[in-house]
């Protein structure tokens, strides 16, 4: 249940997330437009890696929102980092679209896009894009590089995976542990 705006403690561009999720859960746009103008940058690079279509991606990223307008109550500190929580709804709002449009829109290779860093989660990215496992990463082939950035890295389930990429999910899983393997030769 929403709480009254005025027990909710003022926000700003130096409030977390998590107050900024209270505030949006006590119907303080201000917080809303706080957390767009943090997580929409990322969330838009991110999702342009998994769809080429900008508005397709445009449009998951106002459903993502309107739903973190919606059910931020639902969120809980103690359980996870927000940006994961908004990721997690930016990447089944972008599915949810793709399935919608019965296409699937051509995925952007991942050499492709350009990372600005801007939260804990882009740095932590960029270090696994960049790093020894980011140019291990970057040999496998395209097909065992999007089978695992999509379960791995995007944390979806196979059948997710199997849906965003347009293939079985029996390639899925057989994709992601020859890629593991390779991964695992490359990293030795």
């Amino acid at each position: 249940m929403p709480r009254p705006a005025s027990r909710t403690p003022p926000v700003g561009p130096d409030s977390g997330d998590a107050e900024l999720l209270a505030a949006v859960a006590a119907r303080r746009t201000e917080a809303l437009r706080v957390l767009h103008r943090r997580h929409a940058p990322w969330l838009r690079v991110r999702l342009a890696r998994r769809c080429a279509d900008p508005d397709l991606v445009d449009d998951a990223i106002q459903d993502t929102f309107v739903a973190v307008w919606r059910d931020a109550h639902r969120y809980r500190a103690g359980e996870g980092e927000a940006a994961a929580w908004i990721w997690t709804i930016a990447i089944r709002r972008l599915i949810s679209i793709m399935r919608g449009t019965r296409t699937t829109p051509p995925v952007t290779p991942l050499d492709d896009a350009h990372l600005v860093a801007e939260s804990a989660e882009d740095a932590v990215l960029v270090g696994v894009e960049h790093g020894d496992l980011g140019d291990a990463v970057a040999r496998l082939s395209p097909e065992l590089r999007a089978a695992v950035q999509a379960t791995v890295l995007d944390g979806l389930t196979v059948k997710e995976a199997a849906r965003l990429l347009g293939i079985p999910e029996g390639t899925v899983k057989t994709r992601v542990m020859r890629a593991k393997a390779r991964l695992r030769e490359y990293l030795a």
